[in-house]
C-alpha cells in the first residue's frame, strides 16, 4: 500500500523491462482512413479524399512492456487505441492481443483488454461506488468482489473510503480520473489501454497513479499501452517510446536511445524529451496542453 501521510513527490522511475520474449500486442501494417463526413450530397464542391488517421503502423510490445505513444492532438492516437480495443476496425491491416485476432476473436481479446480515456463518462448524480458496482455488473463480476477490489485500488490511488461514497459531480476532474482508472482495473485486464490517464491530476495524485502503473506490472505482469503529453511522465514510465505524427510512426525506441540519438545528431552532451519531440514533429506538445485547457474553461 501507499504511503500518503507525505507529500514530497520524487521522479517515478521505472524498474528494468519484465522478459518480453512473450509478445502482448502485434500492430502489423495497420490503416484507418476516414472520410468528410461533413460533405452535402448535393455539394457542387470537390469531394476530399479519405484523410489516413493510421497510416501503416506496425508495432510489436513484449509481455509486461509499459509502452508509450506520444502524438499532438489529431495525430492518430486515440484512434490507434480504438482500433487496438475493438471500437474500430482497420481498414487494412491485423491487430492481436497474446494471438487474437481483434475482428476474427473479439471476445477473447475483450477478455484480456480494458480501456480507460480522458474522455470516461459516468453517471454524474451517482456516487463512484454506484458507478463501478453498475460498471462490475456490465462485466459480469461479483459485485461484492468486485467493492473490495474498487476501494483497494481507490485507496492506492490516494482516494479516500469516504469519497468512495459521494456523487461524482462533486469531484474534481483528477479524482473522476481515478474513478474511471478503477474501473478499467476491475477485470484485471492482462494490456491495459490507458490514453491519457494522468491529464488533469495534481502532481501527488500523477505520482499515485504513476506507481500503481508500475506496481500492476512488476506484480500480475501486466502490459501498458498509453498516450501522454507529459514529457517526464513518457520519459520514467516508459520502456519505450513511439512518437508519432500524422497517422505514422516517426521515432520508435527507450527513451534514453531517443535523446541519445539527437544529443549524438547535435554534437550536444544531452537533450530532453521535448526536444525530441520539437526535432521529430517541427511542434511542441505545450501548444496542444494549452489548447486542452483552453476547452476545458
Amino acid at each position: 500500500m501507499l504511503a500518503f501521510e507525505t507529500y514530497e513527490v520524487e521522479p517515478v522511475v521505472a524498474p528494468p523491462l519484465a522478459d518480453r520474449r512473450e509478445i502482448a500486442l502485434v500492430i502489423d501494417s495497420v490503416v484507418k482512413a476516414f472520410s468528410d463526413e461533413s460533405r452535402m450530397p448535393w455539394s457542387k464542391k470537390p469531394k476530399k479524399p479519405p484523410v489516413r488517421a493510421v497510416d501503416d503502423i506496425s508495432v510489436e510490445i513484449g509481455k509486461g512492456e509499459i509502452f508509450g505513444l506520444l502524438g499532438a492532438n489529431g495525430s492518430g492516437k486515440s484512434t490507434l487505441i480504438r482500433l487496438i480495443s475493438t471500437l474500430l476496425i482497420p481498414d487494412a491491416g491485423q491487430v492481436s492481443v497474446f494471438g487474437y485476432d481483434v475482428q476474427a476473436d473479439e471476445k477473447q481479446v475483450k477478455r484480456l483488454i480494458n480501456r480507460v480515456s480522458v474522455e470516461a463518462s459516468f453517471f454524474k448524480k451517482l456516487s463512484a461506488a454506484e458507478n463501478l458496482m453498475y460498471g462490475a455488473r456490465l462485466y459480469g463480476l461479483d459485485v461484492r468482489d468486485a467493492k473490495l477490489r474498487a476501494l483497494d485500488i481507490l485507496k492506492q490511488l490516494g482516494l479516500s473510503e469516504k469519497r468512495f461514497y459521494e456523487p461524482l459531480e462533486h469531484m474534481s476532474r483528477g479524482m473522476q480520473q481515478k474513478v474511471a482508472i478503477a474501473r478499467g482495473l476491475l477485470t484485471s485486464p492482462v494490456l491495459l489501454l490507458l490514453d491519457e490517464p494522468t491529464t488533469g491530476l495534481d502532481p501527488r495524485s500523477k505520482k499515485d497513479v504513476q506507481e500503481f502503473i508500475l506496481r500492476m506490472r512488476q506484480e500480475h505482469q501486466t502490459t501498458v499501452f498509453l498516450t501522454t503529453h507529459d514529457m517526464d511522465e513518457a520519459d520514467h514510465l516508459c520502456d519505450r517510446i513511439a512518437v508519432i505524427d500524422a497517422g505514422r510512426i516517426v521515432a520508435m525506441d527507450t527513451p534514453a536511445g531517443l535523446k541519445s540519438h539527437l544529443a549524438r545528431e547535435r554534437g550536444v552532451a544531452e537533450v530532453s524529451m521535448e526536444d525530441v519531440f520539437l526535432s521529430l514533429t517541427g511542434r511542441s506538445l505545450d501548444e496542444d496542453i494549452e489548447g486542452m485547457e483552453e476547452d476545458d474553461d
